[in-house]
């Protein structure tokens, strides 16, 4: 009877912006946790004003917090991608609350969405920012998530890109470079660390 316990929801605000002060909704499941307030807090202090007018792409989005943080502070357009049913119904709701006419769902794995996601930002011929926050586990034989998310990171091409982020367990050490792109700064933030790449 396990899946007819109510799920408990949290709740985080955006932080600045035009939206400042809304609520998001984050159900507590296993595959989704809430980027730390210090975290985004330093994510979003690298990315200051760059990201007016720009594509923002979440990629592991959850309930969809950075995204819809990137709308509030500017960015044109955010995409995100979800395959777990409760978290994109969250991300439903709180796209719809915040921003709802340049918020994009992709409901699916986000491994198989990315191509049509990639091939629309390539089209739309403004430069755009990926966010990858893979779900990671506390146990052992998660590596392969990385290896999958750097393989997508590749496929990525500079003219396209402004900025990859990545979000990930601190211990896990990331290459230097990943397909046409270098990494540019590191950060640590307890058990959790943001990677930063660009062209």
């Amino acid at each position: 009877m396990r899946n007819k316990e109510k799920i408990k929801i949290f709740t985080s605000t955006i932080t600045a912006g035009k939206y400042k002060g809304k609520k998001i909704e984050i159900p507590d499941i296993f595959t989704t946790r809430s980027s730390k307030s210090i975290l985004k807090e330093s994510l979003f202090n690298t990315l200051q004003f760059d990201i007016i007018d720009k594509n923002f792409v979440e990629v592991f989005s959850g309930s969809g917090s950075i995204g819809l943080e990137a709308l509030s502070r500017g960015a044109g357009q955010a995409y995100f991608m979800e395959y777990n049913k409760i978290a994109f119904h969250c991300l439903e709701k709180n796209a719809k609350g915040i921003d709802a006419s340049n918020s994009h769902l992709f409901y699916g794995d986000s491994f198989e969405k990315f191509p049509l996601v990639y091939e629309i930002v390539k089209k739309s011929n403004e430069k755009t920012y990926f966010y990858f926050d893979p779900p990671f586990s506390t146990r052992d034989g998660m590596d392969d998530i990385y290896d999958k998310t750097v393989a997508l990171i590749e496929t990525i091409e500079p003219n396209v890109c402004e900025l990859v982020i990545v979000e990930h367990m601190t211990n896990l050490t990331m290459p230097d470079s990943i397909g046409a792109l270098k990494q540019s700064k590191r950060k640590k933030f307890g058990r959790s660390a943001l990677t930063y790449y660009q062209p």
